[in-house]
């Protein structure tokens, strides 16, 4: 489990350390922040399948990315006794990530590349191009240079033997992560697992439910432990949950939703699987293409979070989307059964489910305000933080 999530200079946030538990609501008014806290954690998730840089493109580069205000925003500016103004940068500009979990702790610093050099006759065309700077891998719950075990500095990866380092790469590309480079099971074994680990993660913001939606139609079935990040296979996960996960949990969870209701599978002779679903009141069940976007869309968080193969982190964006008021205690009580086997993360800003998942023991609600443009965690003060330092 992750218990310390750290951004530094990310668009509206220049320096948050946020703690977590097993379940996080993280809630806010429009504008304060959420969104960029979850962009965030996918550019760590991006991480470890090398795909940071292009993630960073997709966002307009990376000096679009940072953080547009001053270096440092001081008590008189926020009380307003001095105008917001420009200081000093006592160092290179630095976008950083990083967290603390369980066992290892890890943090990137990407930064612009150098100016080219003008005596070279053939300058690179990649020239803005971000690049990993630093890359650190740590034991215990902040870093602290005796507890590093990776560490990585430009193009050369060292890790830990004893009270020394070994040099385990000296060549990897300025754009390429170690955890991508590096896949020694037996002189870097942390790179491996926590590689491995990250990539586990799972992001749910795009469920379609649009009248083309894949989920809508019968689709070819294969079993599938885990939904799509779309929910194409919509009828072929829940058949899986059906077969090999919990099937009492799964018709209790319709029925808390839906009362009377039930959810049937059906597999055609071309080994299509078809979704009906059956309300109370009705001589007919209704196929995929005939429910609400609402309905659909409940359903599809019903196969993402009583899946079989609960993974060790899942992050929902705004999962309240299209859904009636009315569902979202139900919806909150389902998150809540799911935080008791993986992590969640739910981003909202929907108040009748933030208090259904407050009902939670461990619930950290986590409210983000606005204060100068700058992203804070509302009532947290510099004793509130959890410890957290970044490799030089």
């Amino acid at each position: 489990m992750l218990h310390t999530l750290a951004i530094g200079n990310y668009r509206s946030v220049l320096d948050l350390v946020v703690p977590l538990t097993s379940l996080n609501v993280i809630t806010g008014p429009n504008g304060s922040g959420k969104s960029n806290l979850y962009r965030a954690l996918r550019l760590l998730a991006e991480t470890s399948s090398g795909g940071v840089v292009n993630a960073l493109a997709r966002e307009g580069g990376l000096q679009s990315t940072f953080w547009a205000g001053p270096a440092s925003v001081s008590d008189r500016m926020k009380k307003g006794e001095v105008a917001v103004q420009g200081t000093h940068r006592s160092g290179p500009k630095r976008l950083r990530l990083g967290f603390s979990g369980d066992d290892f702790g890890y943090a990137v610093s990407l930064g612009l590349p150098p100016p080219p050099d003008p005596a070279d006759p053939e300058p690179s065309a990649f020239s803005l191009d971000p690049e990993i700077k630093r890359e650190t891998i740590w034991s215990g719950p902040s870093y602290r240079p005796a507890s590093a075990l990776v560490d990585r500095e430009g193009p050369v990866v060292k890790t830990r033997v004893a009270r020394s380092w070994e040099v385990i790469a000296q060549h990897v590309p300025n754009f390429e992560s170690m955890l991508t480079h590096s896949s020694d099971p037996e002189k870097a074994p942390e790179i491996v697992r926590l590689r491995e680990e990250i990539r586990s993660w799972r992001f749910y913001d795009h469920l379609r439910t649009d009248s083309d939606a894949p989920s809508r139609q019968p689709q070819l079935g294969t079993r599938t432990p885990v939904l799509d990040h779309d929910g194409q296979a919509l009828a072929a996960a829940w058949q899986t949950i059906r077969e090999i996960g919990d099937r009492g949990a799964l018709d209790e969870v319709v029925a808390d939703a839906f009362p009377g209701a039930h959810v049937e599978i059906g597999v055609r002779e071309d080994n299509r699987f078809a979704l009906t679903f059956h309300q109370e009141g009705l001589l007919r069940g209704l196929t995929g293409s005939e429910l609400s976007d609402g309905t659909l869309r409940y359903l599809l968080w019903i196969a993402a979070l009583m899946t079989p193969r609960p993974p060790p982190l899942m992050v929902l964006n705004e999962p309240e989307t299209s859904l009636h008021p009315d569902l979202l205690p139900a919806l909150g009580r389902l998150i809540l059964r799911a935080s008791e086997h993986s992590q969640i993360w739910v981003v909202t800003h929907a108040s009748r489910l933030v208090h259904a998942l407050a009902e939670g023991e461990d619930c950290n609600e986590i409210q983000l305000e606005k204060e100068l443009g700058q992203t804070e965690v509302q009532g947290q003060g510099m004793l509130d933080k959890p410890s957290w330092h970044w490799p030089d």
